[in-house]
């Protein structure tokens, strides 16, 4: 049995070190020192040996058990390194290779790629872009903008009012000047307790910023102010949430013209170089005077007319494209301020507010302003 014992040992030894692979290798452990093994076979029966040959017998097995572990530990952590080094080596990166051709990436919606390219005309004018609370206070957003109590704009079905109570914070810090009872409302005509609590609304224009931005600084102040304003419009000219780009301009002896070259400058910068601006008297009351501004169609030239004689279905035939509201700052608006160095006997300027939507639709011909947020990829994806 001793000479068996022997066998065995050098029989696994060779086919140990001949072994090419992992898999092999452990097909080689059961075969040898597996349950079924012959090796383990032997030292099971030990005990039915006799007293003589049991020791000898034993310490033969046992020491064969042994080496042949030792062996087949040995030699899978040489296929381990070898498999190891295989496949790394296969698996290895030409990196002088072209690449694979880079996955889509996202762009800049259009609206914020348009409000950022009118930012860009007025910030090479000289103009500062500042941000404001698009959750306001009544006085910014009506009372210091010369609206009056009653005003149709301050009304349930134009303006979304927010409960005071829950903005506690914003309270707090009302400006100086604005009561507790205008707080509550107390101040509009008619019963102010059937509106309910309209301290604190969504800003329905961005205009608001003209006060808070000239309580920052002192004249001379040029600032455009871009945002989300809320109003109850909805329809595929109008939206409850939409954006705007919200004009100032303070200084001495600013007039009428320098605002018609600012938007000459401006609209020619998104229509084309070609482009002519008309001022229409309008009213608004934060302005005096005011004004509505037109572009000249950039379809049809201004003509009214299209190539063949049709009517220009752009402008309708007029030539003119309706494009935003401006005017004077009105002194009573300046009044506000007057403590900040805002004198309306010493300094002037003009406003302007214009929609970010709509200067987007006119320049890509998109017919509704609810495309833009329908999320809608293969409309988005034109605008790439």
């Amino acid at each position: 049995m001793l000479e068996r014992i022997e066998e065995i040992r050098d029989q696994a030894g060779e086919a140990i070190e001949a072994a090419t692979g992992t898999a092999e290798l452990e097909e080689l452990r059961i075969r040898y020192l597996g349950r079924k093994a012959e090796l383990t076979t032997i030292l099971r029966g030990i005990g039915e040996l006799g007293d003589q040959e049991r020791g000898r017998v034993g310490a033969a097995a046992n020491q064969a058990r042994q080496a042949l572990e030792r062996r087949l530990a040995a030699r899978a952590e040489r296929l381990d390194s070898a498999e190891l080094d295989a496949r790394l080596l296969a698996d290895r990166v030409d990196v002088t290779l072209p690449g694979a051709p880079p996955l889509p990436v996202g762009h800049l919606h259009l609206i914020t790629r348009t409000t950022r390219q009118i930012e860009d005309v007025m910030v090479g004018l000289g103009y500062r872009v500042m941000e404001g609370p698009e959750i306001e206070h009544d006085y910014y957003n009506f009372t210091a903008l010369n609206h009056p109590p009653g005003h149709p704009a301050r009304m349930l079905q134009d303006t979304f009012y927010l409960d005071p109570s829950s903005i506690v914070a914003g309270l707090g810090n009302r400006p100086s000047g604005e009561s507790a009872s205008s707080l509550r409302g107390e101040t509009r005509s008619g019963d102010a307790s059937s509106y309910g609590a309209q301290d604190v609304l969504l800003r329905t224009h961005t205009s608001p910023m003209q006060v808070r931005a000239m309580e920052t600084q002192q004249p001379p102040i040029f600032v455009v102010v871009p945002g989300k304003v809320y109003r109850r419009d909805s329809d595929a000219t109008h939206s409850p949430m939409f954006h705007q780009m919200e004009g100032l301009a303070v200084a001495e002896g600013i007039t009428l013209a320098d605002l018609k070259g600012t938007l000459l400058t401006m609209v020619r910068a998104l229509f084309g170089e070609e482009r002519q601006v008309r001022l229409r008297p309008h009213f608004f009351p934060f302005t005096e005077p005011s004004l509505e501004v037109d572009v000249s169609c950039f379809q049809c030239g201004g003509s009214g007319e299209l190539a063949g004689g049709e009517r220009c279905n752009l402008c309708k035939g007029q030539g003119w494209i309706e494009i935003l509201g401006a005017g004077m700052v009105d002194p009573k608006v300046l009044g506000f301020v007057a403590a900040n160095g805002y004198d309306p006997q010493r300094v002037q300027g003009f406003a302007f507010g214009l929609g970010i939507e709509r200067v987007a639709m006119l320049r890509h011909g998109v017919p509704d302003l609810r495309r833009f947020f329908d999320n809608d990829l293969q409309m988005l994806e034109q605008f790439l």
